[in-house]
């Protein structure tokens, strides 16, 4: 369990890097970047919740 929140924590972090980067250059690939790692930093908080959810009910 402390990976999974370990992963999001660090998904979250680089994801406000990439668009700190593109506040800061303006080039659209690190808002694209980021998109992409908030995407996958919601589907690691889903899959964590349903093993929590699961381990509840088990």
């Amino acid at each position: 369990m402390l990976l999974f929140r370990w992963l999001i924590l660090l998904l979250l972090l680089a994801a406000a890097v990439c668009f700190a980067f593109y506040a800061g250059t303006g080039e659209p690939k690190f808002k694209r970047y980021g998109f992409v790692i908030t995407k996958w930093t919601l589907i690691a908080a889903f899959v964590f919740f349903a093993v929590l959810i699961l381990e509840r009910l088990a």
